[in-house]
C-alpha cells in the first residue's frame, strides 16, 4: 500500500507518535511518507518562530521521508491560522501527487485539524482517509469551551469524523468522553499508540538493598499533568523515607520558577532526548504521573517495557491498567498517592519481564502495524 501520513502537530511539537506508526507500517513493506505543516507560534517559541525554514522542502527522519512546512500563525486570529493551515496540507498534497502519484489511503493524526483536511482532499481526489485520535476532553474544553458548546470548530470536526472510513482513538475511554462535541455518529475501532519496544526493552535493576529508591516522573511541567501533586505527595513520602529520591523530566522542568517548588530528594532534568528518556527509566525503580486528564500516555507503557511499574491516576484509560505493573489512585489526591508510592517501594518488586512483554503485546510496532494494515486494507476495498 501507498500511506500517506498527515499529523496535526510534529516537531518541534510533539507528535512522534505519527514517525513511530510510519516506522511500523514501512517495515511491513509499505510505501509510507509524512506531510507535516506546521503552525510555530510566536509566544511558544521565538526562535522557532523565525529561524525555522520559510521553504516548503524535504527531509528524513528515521528512514521516513517528511514533506515539511514551517506556517507562521498569527496571534488571536484562529480561524485565519486554521484555514491557510488546511490550504496549505491540500497544496502541498498537489505536490506531493506530481512527485510520487496519488497514495491509496490517507491517514491523519487527530480530526484538528488533519483529520478535516484528510477530509477535503479525500473528497478532491476520491480516495479513504483513516483518522487516529488522540485529544483528550480537556484540551476539547480549553478550546471549545465546556460542552454544550457552539463553537464553529465542532461541526467541521464532526463531518471530518463522520466521513472517515475509520476513527481509531487511541483508548476505548476517549469515545465517550468526547461525545459531548463529536458524537457517536461514526466509525471507530480503539487501536493504542506504539512504542519502540526495541529501544526500550526489559533491562533487571540493581538489587534495591543499600541505595535509594528511585522514582521518576516524565512529562512538560503544565496544570494536565499535575506537578503541583506529584510534588506534595513527594513530601509526605519523604519524611518517613529520606533516602527516597524522585526525578523529574520533561520541557520546562529545568526553569527557575519550576525549581523553587522543588525540596529535599527532588532533581529536575528539564526536556531529554530519547536516549536520555530511556536512561532515566533505566536508573530509577518506577515512574508516577499524577496527571488530571489523559489520553494514552505512551511514557507509561515505555516505563514497563523496560520492566518497571507505574503509578498512575484514574484518568488513563483501562488498556494501560496491566495488573502486577500499574497502580491507580484518584486525580487530585496527593494522599492516595503518596501512600502509593510508598507501597511500592516497600512492597515486592514485579516480575519485570513478563511485565516488559505483556507491553510488547499491546503496541509492538509489529502489533500495531499489522493491526493499521488490516484497517487500511478494508477502507480502500470497501471505498
Amino acid at each position: 500500500m501507498h500511506i500517506l501520513e498527515i499529523p496535526s502537530f510534529f516537531p518541534p511539537y510533539g507528535g512522534l507518535f505519527c514517525l513511530d506508526q510510519a516506522k511500523a507500517l514501512k517495515a511491513l513493506g509499505h510505501e509510507v511518507r509524512i506531510l507535516s505543516n506546521v503552525q510555530l507560534g510566536a509566544t511558544i517559541g521565538l526562535r522557532d518562530y523565525f529561524v525555522r525554514p520559510y521553504l516548503r522542502y524535504e527531509h528524513v527522519m528515521d528512514g521516513i521521508t517528511v514533506c515539511q512546512s514551517y506556517q507562521r500563525g498569527l496571534p488571536g486570529v484562529i480561524r485565519f491560522n486554521v484555514n491557510r493551515w488546511v490550504n496549505i496540507v491540500c497544496s502541498m498534497f498537489d505536490d506531493y501527487v506530481k512527485k510520487y502519484g496519488k497514495p491509496d489511503v490517507l491517514h491523519a493524526h487527530c480530526a484538528k485539524w488533519a483529520g478535516y483536511a484528510a477530509m477535503q482532499i479525500a473528497q478532491a481526489h476520491g480516495m479513504p482517509y483513516v483518522i487516529t485520535e488522540h485529544l483528550p476532553l480537556m484540551l476539547l474544553e480549553a478550546e471549545f469551551g465546556p460542552a454544550p458548546s457552539k463553537a464553529w470548530q465542532i461541526p467541521l470536526l464532526k463531518e471530518a469524523y463522520r466521513k472517515a472510513s475509520m476513527v481509531l482513538p487511541v483508548s476505548q475511554e476517549l469515545v465517550d468522553s468526547t461525545a459531548c462535541y463529536y458524537g457517536h455518529d461514526y466509525r471507530w475501532q480503539y487501536l493504542s499508540n506504539t512504542i519502540d519496544t526495541d529501544y526500550f526493552t526489559y533491562q533487571p535493576r540493581p538489587s534495591r538493598e543499600g541505595r535509594p529508591f528511585r522514582f521518576c516522573c516524565l512529562a512538560d511541567n503544565s496544570y494536565r499533568k499535575g506537578y503541583d501533586v506529584l510534588i506534595k505527595a513527594f513530601q509526605m513520602l519523604h519524611e518517613q523515607h529520606s533516602d527516597a529520591e524522585l526525578h523529574l523530566a520533561g520541557r520546562d522542568t529545568d526553569t527557575k520558577a519550576f525549581r523553587a517548588q522543588l525540596s529535599s530528594g527532588m532533581k529536575a532534568h528539564g526536556l531529554l532526548d530519547k536516549a536520555g528518556v530511556r536512561q532515566l527509566l533505566y536508573d530509577c525503580d518506577a515512574l508516577v504521573l499524577a496527571s488530571r486528564s489523559e489520553v494514552q500516555p505512551l511514557v507509561l507503557l515505555e516505563a514497563m517495557s523496560t520492566g518497571i511499574p507505574v503509578i498512575a491516576t484514574d484518568c488513563i484509560p483501562q488498556c494501560l491498567r496491566i495488573e502486577g505493573g500499574c497502580s491507580i489512585v484518584p486525580v487530585d489526591d496527593a494522599a492516595a498517592l503518596s501512600q502509593a508510592m510508598v507501597q511500592v517501594m516497600t512492597g515486592p518488586e514485579v516480575d519485570g519481564e513478563k511485565l516488559s512483554e505483556q507491553v510488547r503485546a499491546l503496541a509492538s510496532p509489529q502489533v500495531v502495524g499489522m493491526r493499521l494494515q488490516t484497517i487500511f486494507g478494508e477502507a480502500i476495498a470497501s471505498h
